[in-house]
């Protein structure tokens, strides 16, 4: 992401087409070799390869009010890609994240 991504302070959600995002680090996501370190951490026990995905402290203050149960999932160790992810497309917003939590 460019260095003034958030000027204003404030998280945002990832969309689409972000305007956060160069070229370089468009290309390093479609590839997904932004995900190979966390291979180490499965490795070494700390993550798993499904589970829940990390969310940025923000957001999960924000969905914990929303959405019954939320924090329930700090209860699992983290993955490299959820069964969320597996089974629903990606989730941008709270309404996407509470689908998930209901998968």
């Amino acid at each position: 992401m460019r260095v003034d991504a958030e000027q204003d302070g404030k998280p945002r959600w990832a969309s689409q087409r972000d305007d956060r995002v160069t070229r370089v680090g468009r290309m390093i996501r479609k590839l997904r070799i932004d995900e190979l370190p966390q291979i180490f951490n499965v490795l070494k026990g700390e993550m798993s390869f499904v589970g829940p995905r990390p969310e940025r402290p923000y957001f999960v203050e924000q969905l914990s009010q929303q959405i019954p149960f939320f924090m329930c999932r700090h209860n699992v160790k983290p993955g490299i890609t959820g069964w969320a992810q597996i089974r629903c497309s990606y989730g941008a917003s709270a309404s996407g994240s509470n689908r998930k939590v209901a998968v």
